[in-house]
Order: structure tokens, then sequence, then C-alpha cells
């Protein structure tokens, strides 16, 4: 087996390091990135543990197959309690620094305590430095990473935070390069709690593979049938702007905080176009989505400027383009900027904030409102103070203002989807472990429009095929949770992940035979499958422990109580009886209580 995988333990207060070589059985269980993250942080997290203190353990995991040849292996995964949320928080990455990492001879981080003064970490072909940070803590992303390469060289790769998480605001993201986010949950307001500035990997190490010539003529095999795919070829040519496109046509963009449900033509894909110079990939990846646009950054992708845009009523790709680098810039997560920004417009025009608090007149359009806020959300100044606490900011406004945030269990929708003419979506978000998320389970194949015969041989089960019927739909939930959830602990981007955008991608049978010849383990389609479903049980019972459980399965009222106003979702909301009951079905294909979290039993055989 080639099973070598090295987890460093970091306590910043002490300075202690200490390496060891992960369980063969821990590894067998759950693979890697997401999976052992979720394992340790049950070990680690208890309710009382403050996020911001030194106790609240960040974990950066590699997948199994993060910087193989595989393909799109280029994730990683940030996990620890989240400040935003108060559950936990789990943020999936791509780029370089996953793959750098593991060449640097490292698969998981697990970091504790706080350091005296900034500091960062230097990874170096199975060593680890905790180095001072003195010219960095003050900087924002571009800045640390540009000083960084100054100084260490131009062949590092850098995991960082902006000022925003020095300045601990609960929606602060940790960044590697100059757009890929690892974005959920305040994980870097986590490293700023830590006076930790960035991770640094550097790496001359090879991955060794069980069985190389194998592994390299499968993988010819699946890149041949990922390039032959329409949706991937669209994809490198527009990036996850194509989405918009088909969203907006429905009415399923979430529009002004959600007050409407569709926007203007300003950011279709192929006004996006315009604004990009090249198309970019992550490492090892043959789909190359992203933009490098012509202000200076990269991006945006669809929830960035859907939330930050249609969200805000923000029109133009231009302008979207250029708030997306100054989020990015900042070090934010702009699917919560993008929520809480328009929540705040939202309050301001029912008179639940007022002019004397904001200082200014709080509007809908207003590009240069939304830039500003982002300063002063990262500087926590004036009422970028209130904001910067995201949906912690309830309890300073007001019981009242909880209404109108589209947020659940504390944490703000990810993408743009206005889920109430997309039941199995409405379903998805709300049972998401994390909170609002789309990345958990959305079950892209539904709104294809696919014969019900080839939904049924995919799900394995007859499937409803209209959108808004709620009959079914938690078959769809399940499947998706499960093979998202093996995805993630092998490092591969979900853009080439079976079910994501299209019913022609990589599948579980793919995975296994990158799984064994990779590294020799030997797993089949159910091994996969359970694999995933151990993941999604464990994060439900560390939420458990967290004091969360069916009760938090739920949508922002305006959701159950507002019918959309526009286009072919116009008049659909989501039944608060038939969800109830649909919720119920999903907890029992889980095999969970009807309260929503797993059985005893099935909590002692996971211990």
């Amino acid at each position: 087996m080639y099973l070598n995988f090295s987890t460093a333990e970091i306590d910043l207060s002490s300075k202690r390091i200490e390496i060891h070589q992960t369980p063969e059985q821990l590894v067998r269980k759950f693979l890697g990135g997401r999976g052992l993250n979720m394992y340790y942080l049950y070990k680690l997290l208890t309710k009382e543990m403050d996020p911001l203190s030194p106790d609240n353990p960040l974990i950066v995991g590699a997948g199994l197959l993060t910087g193989t040849p595989a393909p799109a292996a280029s994730r990683t995964n940030f996990s620890a309690k989240s400040p935003e949320s108060l559950i936990f928080a789990d943020a999936n990455v791509g780029g370089f620094f996953g793959a750098e990492m593991r060449h640097s001879g490292f698969d998981r981080l697990i970091i504790t305590g706080k350091a005296d003064s900034p500091v960062y970490l230097y990874l170096e072909n199975g060593r680890i430095e905790i180095r001072d940070a003195e010219g960095l803590w003050g900087l924002n992303v571009n800045e640390t990473q540009i000083k960084l390469r100054e100084k260490l060289g131009s062949d590092i790769e850098v995991a960082c935070i902006g000022r925003s998480g020095e300045h601990l605001v609960r929606f602060a993201a940790v960044l590697t390069g100059v757009k890929n986010t690892a974005g959920r949950g305040g994980l870097g307001a986590v490293m700023g709690s830590k006076n930790l500035k960035a991770i640094v990997a550097h790496g001359t190490r090879d991955i060794q593979l069980a069985n190389a010539k194998q592994f390299l003529e499968t993988l010819v095999e699946l890149k041949d049938l990922l390039l032959t795919s329409k949706m991937v070829q669209t994809l490198g040519r527009v990036g996850t702007t194509i989405l918009y496109d088909v969203s907006n046509v429905l009415g399923t963009v979430r529009t002004e905080n959600s007050l409407k449900n569709a926007f203007d033509d300003s950011l279709l894909s192929s006004e996006f176009e315009k604004q990009a110079d090249k198309m970019l990939s992550c490492f090892a990846c043959p789909v190359h989505c992203r933009h490098r646009n012509k202000h200076g950054g990269e991006g945006p992708d669809y929830s960035t400027f859907g939330t930050l845009g249609a969200g805000c009523g923000v029109s133009g790709a231009d302008v979207a383009a250029d708030i997306n680098n100054v989020c990015n810039d900042l070090g934010l997560d702009s699917s919560s900027a993008g929520t809480i920004i328009s929540w705040a417009i939202e309050l301001y025009q029912r008179g639940l904030i007022t002019r004397e608090q904001t200082g200014r007149e709080y509007r809908f359009g207003d590009a240069e409102l939304v830039k500003s806020l982002l300063h002063d959300i990262t500087e926590r100044r004036g009422f970028g103070n209130t904001l910067a606490e995201s949906t912690r900011a309830v309890s300073l406004l007001g019981e009242e203002t909880k209404d109108y945030v589209i947020a659940i269990k504390g944490l703000p929708q990810s993408d743009s989807h206005d889920v109430r003419y997309l039941v199995s979506f409405a379903l998805g978000i709300a049972v998401a472990g994390r909170g609002a998320d789309h990345l958990r389970n959305r079950p892209t194949l539904e709104i294809l429009g696919l014969p019900p015969e080839a939904l049924n041989r995919i799900y394995g089960t007859t499937i409803h095929p209209d959108p808004t019927a709620y009959e079914t739909k938690e078959h769809l939930v399940y499947y998706h949770e499960n093979i998202y959830a093996a995805v993630d602990t092998l490092g591969l981007c979900k853009f080439v992940c079976h079910g994501f955008n299209s019913p022609h991608m990589l599948d579980y049978d793919a995975f296994a035979r990158l799984i064994e010849y990779g590294t020799g383990l030997e797993l089949s389609k159910d091994d996969l499958m359970e694999i995933g479903k151990r993941i999604v049980d464990l994060e439900r019972l560390i939420n458990a422990r967290l004091g969360v459980d069916g009760k938090y399965d739920t949508l922002p009222r305006r959701f159950f109580d507002d019918p959309a106003p526009l286009r072919v979702a116009k008049g659909h909301k989501i039944d608060r009886e038939k969800f109830s009951q649909l919720l119920q079905r999903y907890y029992a294909l889980r095999g969970w209580t009807t309260d929503g979290v797993p059985t005893e039993e099935r909590r002692l055989e996971l211990e």
C-alpha cells in the first residue's frame, strides 16, 4: 500500500511541532481531505469552545489524490469551529497550494494555540518552521503573496489572510493565489485569532503511485472523457458564468436579497467573456474555468457576481469583476459578503436600520456602496463593524431583522439560486451540515431536462421530473450528498464529478480505479458510498454535540411565505407542510431519528 501520509500537529503557543504518520485504518475509513478533517474535528470540538480562542483547531487537509496527476486533483479542506455559524466550518479550495503542501511532505496540519506575535508557517520537504511575519501583518492578500515570493522565491505556494482575517471579521476567508478561496465559515478569522498570517509550502518530493502505468493509462482515458463533454468545453470558455444564463431564464437568481428572483442581461456569460483576458486552471485540471479578468484579478464565478452583483442589485460585468477583485484582495468570503450587504440594504429600506446608524443611504444598485462596505467591514469601521459580525449581528440589530437574512444554521446562503422553484435545491440547502450551502448536495441534474428513465437509472429509483414536486426529492439530495462527500475526500474538483453539472463526468467506478492505481487501496462503489455516508453522519454528530439538530433544517422565512414574482418561477414558494414531510422522508432514508440526527447505534459504530 502507498498510504504513507504525514500529519503535523502544531501548537503555536508552545511552538511545539509533532509529525507522525496518519494511521492506515483512518485513511481506509475516511481517505483524506474533508473526511479525515471531520474525524479530527469530531475528536477535538466542544460546545463550550470559543471559535476565536487558541483551543479551536484549524485543520488543513489535502485530498487523498491531491497533487497526483488525477484530473483536477487540486483540492484542500480547511476546517475548524466557525466564528460565523458557531457550528463546524469546512471550506474546500483549489489552486496549487494543496498539491505543493503534499509535495512538501505533508497531507494534514492540525494547528492549535496562538502565537505571541504574527507568524507564518513554512513547510518544506518534511520540515516545518514557525517564522516571524514581520512586514506582512497589515497587508491584504495580493501584497502578502508578493512579499512572500520576493523573500522566498517564486516557486512557493501560499495560503494567507488579508486584513479582514486580522480584524476577526466573522466571514474572513483564507486565499491561495488571488482568487482561490476557502471561504465558508470564517476560517480567515480563525487564522487571525491565532496570529497566523500565512502558510507557505515549498516541496520537491514526488508522490509515489502504486501502479504508475495503469494510473497514467486511466488518466488519459478519463481526460479524453472529460474533454469531449460539452459542459467542460463550455466551462473552459466562459466559466461558471454560464449558470447565470440558465438560472435567470427560469427566475431562480437571488436578486436584491431575494425580493426578486431575476435580474438584467448585463451579467450574462457573453458579457463576462468581454472582461476576460484568458481562462486559467488549477493544478492538474483539464477544465480551466477561471477567468483572468482585465481588472487585475481572477474571476468572478457565479456565486460571487450573483451575491455581490444581482443580490445587491448591481449591474454590469465590468463592475462585478471589479467588486470581485476588491473582495478577494481583502480576504472576504464573497457569498457571505454579498448576502450580508444585501440584507443590510433591505433593512435600511424597511426602516429597521437608519441613516443615523449607517452614516449614509443604503440602496440596491449602488456599486460604490457595495465596494465601500467591503472596506468598512474589513476595517470594522462604522456600521461595517456591525456587518462584520455576519448573522451574529441579529443580536445587535433586533430579532425582527432575522426574518430578512438569507441564511440557515447561521451561515448565509453560498450560491445565487432562489430555491422557491427548485424543491430539491431547497431541501439541499436546508439539510447541508455546514449551513446554507449548495456545494454539499446540489442536485443539478434535475433541471437539465433529462428524460425520466435517465433520472431513474442514475438514482436507482423513480424520480419525479417536475422541479416543483416534493415526491422523491429526498433521493436526489441523498445521492448527491454521498458522492460529493466522497469527492471531497479525494481532493478532486466537483466540476469533474458525476452529477454536479452533467451526468457524463467521473463516477464512483472512475474514483475506485484512481484510488487503486494511485494508492493500492481497493474500494468498491459501495465502499465509496459508505465513506460518503460516514462523513455526512459524522458532521451531523458534530453539530448535534454543538446543540444543532433537525429543527435547524429549515429555510429563510421568505422562501416559505413570499411567492417568486418573476419568470417561470412566478408564483412558486415552498409549502411548509410538504417540506416538513419531505424532511422526514430524507431523515428516514439516512437512517436518522425524526429529530434529524444519527441514531445512538450509528454513533457507537462510527466511534
